[in-house]
């Protein structure tokens, strides 16, 4: 599985609110628009490479606002994926809308695709109607945006939830499954990865966001941190953790003999 959070091309010299604090949501160079063409071509790129490094039954999950989802949905299409859903994240606790002109930004949307038409994917259904307390899980889920305890090493300024990413690895892996992250900042995939025994490996070009990685990565080598990130996963996103596997102190997937790559 590949679980993408490429740039959004919003950072336009806008302001929005953190920690009660106005900010610009300017993120960084790698974040602003190149225009139509170029962000298209991108997009293009990317999933290409991520198109050959996925198992025939693979699927790809990736992030996005309207600045960037539907560029991603149509090289998609091109690239003769099959989108499976479009997923909308309401945010429970978005910042406010400081401008009040228009309406609060408070949803993102994550596209998931599988790589073959013709051969199917994996999804654990069961798990995913337990979550939703036995009924169908829908397109629309409701789970909050970052929080502190998830920024004790410092924060990515796009960085996800853990109970996201934790959904989205259950729902479409099991135990053992390799995942990749090609824009994996201070790797939170790799981190819900290694928490539910997955392999994983992330690549970033950003030095300063594989540091950040490399001591999240280091904090949860503390078992008692560990566990302790697993109980708020479940409780923020109402997942049966300790019905799915024992858990045992080892070593997690994500570290040692897995790098990070930049």
């Amino acid at each position: 599985m590949i679980f993408a959070d490429p740039p959004y091309f919003l950072s336009n010299g806008g302001i929005t609110v953190q920690s009660g604090k106005q900010v610009l949501v300017n993120k960084g160079d790698w974040d602003k628009s190149q225009g139509f063409e170029k962000d298209n071509e991108f997009n293009r790129q990317w999933l290409s490479l991520c198109r050959d490094r996925l198992t025939d039954n693979g699927t790809i999950w990736i992030s996005g606002t309207y600045h960037n989802i539907f560029s991603v949905a149509q090289m998609l299409n091109e690239l003769n994926f099959r989108i499976l859903n479009c997923i909308t994240w309401a945010k429970t606790n978005p910042p406010p809308n400081l401008s009040c002109k228009f309406f609060t930004h408070s949803t993102e949307f994550i596209l998931w695709a599988r790589k073959n038409k013709k051969i199917t994917h994996y999804y654990n259904y069961e798990l995913m109607k337990q979550i939703n307390g036995g009924t169908q899980m829908r397109d629309l889920w409701s789970l909050p945006a970052i929080a502190k305890w998830e920024k004790s090493c410092g924060k990515h300024p796009t960085q996800k939830p853990l109970p996201l990413l934790a959904r989205i690895i259950l729902a479409s892996t099991k135990e053992n499954d390799w995942i990749l992250d090609p824009f994996t900042g201070s790797s939170s995939t790799g981190i819900a990865a290694s928490l539910l025994n997955r392999r994983f490996l992330g690549i970033d070009k950003e030095q300063e966001f594989l540091e950040l990685s490399k001591k999240r990565r280091i904090e949860i080598d503390n078992f008692k941190t560990a566990t302790d990130y697993r109980d708020r996963i479940m409780k923020y996103s109402n997942i049966p953790l300790k019905e799915i596997f024992e858990i045992h102190e080892s070593t997690p997937y994500f570290g040692k003999d897995l790098p990070i790559l930049g």
